[in-house]
């Protein structure tokens, strides 16, 4: 049985909550039904992370179905207030999962901490933040670092102002990711998420935003020790990332895949039978019978022996040995052949 840690999983809820408290408290029953270990939800002013001026990214724009392509407005409608914080942590605590949010600025990092959160993710778009990593590395918490957009260039800087700033590398995990919503199946490049961990020696994870959930369980099987996935209660509902996010029924498939997957890939590594098919060796494999009838004192010849089931007599692999041999007795055709029949 492996000993390693479980796999933990984000049920991303985002924004998908429509600044409704109800829905939101939705999203927290179908994470906790499905069995995540966290749901995440975004902690944010809309006056502290982007200008009256900045435009919607084309997939927000495709998304939301609207006309009015002003990103702060859009925002400006998903905020949590802090009574809403409070409330979700609470009903959290109730439904038996734990509450995770992400900041998006130094208050939002603060705020959080007085809630008593124990770890932080960073979102792709605060990989290049300055003030904002290192107000991170300061709290000297684990940290989740998504790298959506980045190269390795600035993975490594964001890495270095985590770690001058105090923060210990074994405390850091880095997240390959895409943030097209939804990725294309030939954007994943899953095979960085190995070049992320050669490179820098941080244990690794995968923020999914592709379609279905087959990409964050090869994750899993590649070694992902974080697995993050948008979900929302219904696909067609108006909103920015809703049609790039899991209903319901797929985030549980997806939980109990990478579950199996952990056990399937967290075994000792040695080539060996295990406890549960020992039983069947002697079912499935063969031994040395008498394909005719063998008299008492005659020499054993290739004519009188066929490999036949079952395999509880002599391995064929001892073929060489046992041809030539006398028989100490009378053997009858389709008799399976022991070492005592033989001189």
């Amino acid at each position: 049985m492996s000993t390693q840690t479980p796999v933990l999983i984000i049920a991303e809820a985002g924004v998908n909550h429509n600044g409704d408290l109800d829905q939101a408290k939705a999203l927290i029953d179908a994470a906790a039904d499905a069995g995540a270990d966290l749901v995440k939800f975004q902690t944010f002013s809309a006056d502290k992370i982007v200008s009256r001026i900045a435009q919607k990214a084309s997939y927000q724009q495709k998304n939301t179905g609207t006309e009015d392509t002003s990103q702060y407005a859009m925002l400006k409608q998903l905020e949590l207030s802090v009574d809403m914080h409070h409330e979700l942590m609470q009903y959290c605590k109730e439904k038996g999962i734990a509450f995770f949010s992400t900041a998006f600025d130094t208050e939002g990092i603060d705020f959080l901490h007085q809630l008593g959160f124990e770890r932080f993710k960073v979102p792709s778009g605060e990989i290049t933040n300055y003030p904002y990593l290192k107000r991170l590395a300061e709290l000297k918490l684990p940290v989740i670092l998504s790298t959506g957009m980045a190269d390795l260039g600035e993975i490594e800087d964001a890495l270095q102002v985590l770690t001058s700033e105090g923060l210990d590398r074994s405390a850091i995990t880095v997240l390959h990711c895409n943030t097209e919503y939804p990725t294309p199946m030939q954007d994943v490049n899953l095979k960085a998420m190995l070049t992320i961990q050669r490179a820098f020696g941080v244990q690794v994870g995968y923020s999914d935003h592709t379609l279905g959930i087959e990409v964050p369980i090869a994750a899993v099987a590649l070694g992902a020790t974080v697995i993050e996935k948008h979900f929302t209660l219904d696909r067609k509902m108006p909103g920015p990332d809703h049609r790039a996010s899991l209903e319901p029924e797929e985030l549980k498939a997806m939980v109990k895949a990478i579950r199996n997957i952990e056990l399937a890939v967290g075994g000792h590594g040695k080539k060996e039978p295990s406890d549960s098919e020992v039983q069947n060796k002697a079912v499935v494999r063969k031994s040395l019978h008498a394909q005719i009838l063998i008299n008492e004192n005659e020499v054993i010849s290739e004519k009188h022996l066929i490999p036949l089931r079952p395999g509880h007599g002599i391995s064929p692999m001892d073929w060489k040995r046992v041809v030539g041999r006398k028989a100490s007795h009378t053997i009858q055709e389709g008799q399976l052949i022991q070492w005592t029949d033989l001189k």
